[in-house]
């Protein structure tokens, strides 16, 4: 039998940003990850502190963006890289109207932070009213954060790629392994864990097209209008992505195909080539925070989880949360607590 601090089960940005709290406080782990990819491998990677439907904030968005950026920064030691894009979201505004609710949101102290009160009007695309810039605003290089990851858990024997089996579980040891602590990071994957299938997640489908655009833009930012539209590394562009609560099936959704394809040609006047179409399921909440706790019958057994469409954000900035919890007795914030459901 071999001994670790923490077994982690899942791979999206939960597992690997409590990953990244045990190799930063040098505890040893192991990380269960099986062959499909979940929402987190599949998702637009934009860190955005606005809600660009409403132009509002959230949540300790300043806290969360400083934090991720720090967290950047540790990671870069040891897999060498830094995959944060330093590329701002662009936002084509829809009429004359949105942009001055956008002027008027830039003398606010809730959107100053990140509002740009300057506007420009961009090249190639559709943007009669012009583009306002969010700042400290920025996009995740997804494919080679899980890729660098992956490979850096695999060369320092911390990846057991399989499905987990909730059988083999035997109090504090599993299979080959015994452990200090059993950390769930399964997104919708929890709906089959016989501890935590009872908690309050909602699946939320999001559909992505990959594109291949017949003619090149000449700026260097994320836009966006209905959905994001930025640059892969292979020639493409990702755009997406779609917001489908009640959509459950396991399947590409045509209807949200074509939303995405009605979506692009607002603003992209020009032939394009739909090279892929992705989906996956986001663990939301119905109050928009994370849920962080432990089994009550198994003090040692914790859930990760309800990350939402920022699963970067809320990935990064809670694992230290959960981390400090375990190794240091402090308290969960009443915000995220999983006690927050039971509570009369």
């Amino acid at each position: 039998m071999k001994n670790v601090d923490y077994v982690i089960v899942g791979g999206g940005y939960a597992g690997i940003f409590f990953a990244h709290q045990l190799i930063a406080h040098q505890k040893s782990f192991v990380l269960f990850s099986g062959e499909q990819k979940g929402a987190s491998q599949v998702s637009a990677g934009v860190v955005n502190p606005v809600v660009l439907k409403k132009f509002t904030t959230f949540w300790l968005a300043e806290e969360q963006i400083d934090f991720l950026t720090q967290t950047m920064s540790e990671i870069e030691k040891y897999t060498k890289q830094n995959y944060l894009i330093d590329e701002n979201i662009q936002r084509i505004f829809h009429d004359e109207n949105e942009k001055k609710l956008w002027l008027s949101k830039t003398e606010t102290d809730e959107l100053q932070p990140f509002l740009s009160p300057e506007f420009q009007k961009l090249e190639t695309i559709a943007n009669p009213f012009g583009t306002g810039s969010v700042k400290k605003s920025a996009r995740l290089n997804v494919s080679a954060f899980f890729n660098d990851f992956f490979s850096y858990f695999k060369e320092n024997n911390h990846l057991i790629q399989e499905e987990f089996d909730y059988s083999q579980i035997s109090g504090n040891s599993y299979k080959d392994f015994t452990f200090k602590n059993l950390v769930f990071c399964e997104g919708m994957g929890v709906r089959s864990n016989p501890f935590f299938n009872d908690i309050q997640v909602i699946p939320n489908k999001g559909h992505h097209l990959k594109v291949k655009l017949s003619v090149k833009l000449n700026h260097l930012s994320t836009l966006k209008k209905k959905h994001f539209l930025f640059p892969l590394d292979d020639q493409l562009h990702y755009y997406g992505g779609t917001y489908d609560p009640n959509e459950r099936e396991n399947q590409i959704d045509e209807f949200k195909r074509e939303e995405l394809i009605l979506g692009l040609q607002e603003f992209y006047p020009h032939d394009f080539e739909i090279e892929e179409i992705n989906y996956g399921f986001r663990p939301t909440v119905k109050d928009r925070r994370p849920i962080l706790g432990n089994h009550p019958d198994h003090q040692n057994y914790f859930v990760y989880n309800g990350l939402g469409a920022r699963g970067i954000l809320n990935g990064c900035y809670f694992s230290r949360e959960l981390y400090d919890h375990i190794e240091n007795g402090k308290e969960l914030m009443p915000e995220v607590d999983l006690k927050r459901f039971t509570k009369k």
